[in-house]
């Protein structure tokens, strides 16, 4: 069986069913044999952190692997165009398919190099799948062909980029912390050196990004009222005042004056200019609100936080950049509980919900704030021997210089 669905880091026509390889003083071994049922895919994921002296190990031992791949020339490419495939389908495209597989280390050797798309393509497909991100669906549609059409030695400069910075801080982050990365749109709730809880999450799109930033996190907002930056006043609202003047009473969004405090009338602004801009746009809390049930304050001069959303759908997409800059967390009253437990003991989750359920608007200060890192790692590797790699979305890899020297 395989062990937590770990294949090698990579597997070369040369190589056996069973590997090892030496990192950090340990011997890593994986014994590889194919007859899993598609049912029994998981997550590839450890608990181990992303920011973790072990990783820096781990990605350079997946460096070497990568260098050996690159070397050889590669793993070639899959046709595009075409419908999408699925276990059950025959197609000289499954062909290409296992052999990129194969040397990616997701799919045994000896499942061969038939046209057929059996289980153990679908099983490999949904494990690559996984380690980039993608709703391991088993279906090679576009997206998926797109991630294995990335040439090795791309992914050997990721690899290269993102060992700096995954050593740059792995060091004393703290006993609890919490990480944000920003292309992959996950959250890791770390305690004591492991993994507490992973969330997914939804972050900045490409003109609106989430920064990279440490911090603190140092207060809860209950059932929060949000108060509309003026960049998404000027963005988002003005515009869909003019296409709906009922947008703002449909959304229980509600505009102040700074001055005075006095409520306005829509009917009082001129939309076709950016007078909107110099009144305090409020929302409401309730299921509407864009915060949903609770928002999380951590200082930064960036006007962002983390918070829930209504709008759930969202985290069941392999792209989840959508938001303003803002983080939204899926399942977010356990990493709420754990902020409070971990710091404010009298808290539970039984609490939490009672105190959500209300409605009403209540500030929980935590006793002791707990450090975050929001950062940007788009290729690493875990001590399973699994890779993973996430899109570029900010273009922060510099892989421009990237190509035909790359290669030699």
């Amino acid at each position: 069986m395989l062990l937590g669905l770990a294949a090698p880091l990579v597997v070369t026509g040369a190589a056996s069913a069973q590997q090892s390889f030496r990192t950090a003083g340990q011997d890593l071994e994986w014994a590889d044999s194919f007859d899993i049922a598609t049912d029994n895919i998981t997550e590839v994921k450890s608990y181990a952190p992303t920011l973790s002296p072990t990783t820096v190990d781990y990605i350079g031992a997946a460096i070497t692997r990568y260098q050996s791949i690159v070397q050889m020339g590669g793993w070639g490419t899959v046709s595009t165009g075409g419908k999408a495939l699925r276990i059950g389908m025959k197609d000289p495209r499954v062909v290409q398919v296992r052999q990129r597989l194969i040397i990616s280390g997701d799919l045994e050797q000896q499942a061969g190099l038939s046209d057929t798309f059996d289980s153990y393509v679908d099983a490999a497909l949904r494990r690559f799948q996984l380690r980039h991100g993608l709703i391991p669906d088993g279906v090679m549609g576009e997206s998926t062909v797109e991630a294995l059409n990335i040439p090795a030695y791309v992914r050997l400069r990721q690899l290269e980029t993102n060992l700096v910075r995954v050593r740059s801080m792995s060091g004393n982050l703290g006993d609890r912390y919490v990480m944000v990365n920003i292309p992959a749109a996950e959250i890791e709730a770390v305690e004591d050196g492991r993994v507490r809880s992973r969330h997914t999450a939804v972050v900045g799109k490409i003109d609106r990004q989430t920064p990279i930033l440490n911090s603190k996190i140092y207060e809860l907002n209950f059932n929060p009222y949000w108060t509309v930056p003026v960049s998404i006043i000027r963005k988002d609202l003005i515009p869909k005042m003019k296409e709906d003047p009922e947008y703002l009473s449909r959304n229980k969004i509600r505009i102040f004056n700074w001055r005075d405090n006095q409520e306005v009338a829509w009917q009082q602004i001129d939309w076709n200019t950016d007078e909107a801009t110099q009144y305090r746009f409020t929302q409401d809390p309730g299921q509407e609100n864009s915060l949903g049930s609770v928002r999380i304050n951590f200082h930064n001069k960036h006007q962002v936080y983390l918070h829930d959303t209504p709008s759930k759908t969202l985290f069941g997409e392999d792209y989840r950049f959508h938001s303003s800059g803002c983080v939204r967390v899926q399942n977010v009253r356990e990493l709420v509980t754990w902020l409070l437990q971990s710091t404010t003991p009298d808290w539970d989750r039984t609490k939490v919900d009672s105190v959500i359920r209300t409605g009403e608007r209540e500030d929980v200060k935590l006793k002791r704030s707990i450090p975050l890192y929001m950062t940007y790692v788009t290729a690493w590797a875990n001590a399973d021997g699994v890779v993973h790699f996430r899109e570029d979305i900010y273009n922060r890899d510099d892989l421009s210089g990237t190509g035909e020297q790359a290669r030699l």
